[in-house]
């Protein structure tokens, strides 16, 4: 069985994160509600070596010029980007699909509702 979320979808092998394995489980239940086109090519914003609130204002900017389903991928090196990222996705509206961190990058992957 191929999915979708093969290895360098977050650009690590499934060995190096178990973040693989949650972002397939989690959009493979919600995958009627996303665009294919949106899952596979995400809009990404690169805010490593930004400190807080500079990760969360990219993204919130990149949001705003995205379409409704539409895929965002976040990488943020600001260890106070998991709480703003989560209360965030809470008070927008916006759904956090996965959030991990991976050799000190913290990872986000947010859909626009």
């Amino acid at each position: 069985m191929g999915n979708r979320f093969a290895p360098g979808f977050w650009s690590n092998s499934p060995a190096e994160s178990s973040f693989y394995a949650r972002v397939w489980l989690y959009c493979a239940a919600a995958s009627l509600s996303l665009n294919l086109m949106s899952e596979e090519n995400p809009v990404e914003v690169d805010a490593r070596g930004l400190d807080c609130p500079m990760p969360l204002l990219h993204a919130k900017r990149a949001l705003n010029a995205m379409e409704r389903g539409q895929c965002l991928r976040v990488l943020a090196t600001d260890r106070g980007s998991v709480r703003d990222f989560r209360v965030f996705a809470e008070q927008s509206g916006h759904t956090l699909l996965a959030s991990d961190e991976v050799g000190g990058v913290y990872r986000y992957l947010l859909q626009k509702n």
